[in-house]
């Protein structure tokens, strides 16, 4: 899967966010989206993800056959988006029957995320990092290549920022995209930075 962002212009609340938004993503890349608050870091993820509509541009994806670009892709907003009375297999359960295209079991993920002994509890329960990684992990029970990451470092420890790494270097070894909207620097070896309201 390739995507391209060409010329794009979004606005909210009849305020210009940002124009003239242009780069492509290949397999295997990484692309920090920085910039101050309210530059259009989250803007621009929720465009792609199709949540915001473009006021000019395009964004095409190609390599990806007869599915829309919104089949291909994960969001993980800078909220966790969790059932907080549902258990975190219950919620990552929840992710793969809606998401489809099976990848690890809901045990399984939670491990990668280092939440082993998380299953049956619920969300509630768990601290804000905890959820996160429950959060996280939702990237790791369906198969998609394309991932829209909004500050996904928010509420993680060393250890979480270092498990998330790894599971971000994976994908992309695996040719998979990562867009991140993000304040600190991604922990990807090679990922490019593109800076809004610069």
């Amino acid at each position: 899967m390739q995507l391209a962002v060409d010329n794009l212009a979004c606005r909210r609340a009849g305020r210009r966010v940002f124009d003239g938004l242009s780069f492509t993503l290949r397999p295997g890349e990484a692309l920090a989206v920085t910039g101050r608050n309210g530059a259009g870091k989250s803007t621009l993820i929720a465009a792609i993800a199709g949540f915001v509509p473009r006021h000019a541009g395009e964004i095409r994806a190609t390599g990806i056959g007869e599915r829309s670009l919104s089949e291909c892709l994960h969001l993980v907003g800078h909220r966790d988006g969790l059932k907080a009375s549902l258990t975190a297999e219950e919620n990552l359960a929840f992710a793969a029957s809606i998401l489809g295209g099976p990848r690890l079991g809901t045990d399984e993920a939670l491990a990668r995320v280092g939440l082993p002994g998380a299953a049956h509890l619920p969300v509630a329960f768990l601290s804000a990092g905890q959820r996160r990684r429950v959060a996280l992990a939702r990237l790791l029970v369906a198969q998609r290549p394309l991932w829209l990451l909004d500050e996904p470092l928010t509420a993680l420890d060393a250890a979480g920022q270092g498990l998330l790494a790894g599971i971000m270097a994976e994908h992309l070894g695996g040719g998979g995209l990562i867009l991140a909207a993000t304040h600190a620097p991604l922990p990807i070896e090679g990922a490019r930075e593109f800076r809004l309201g610069a």
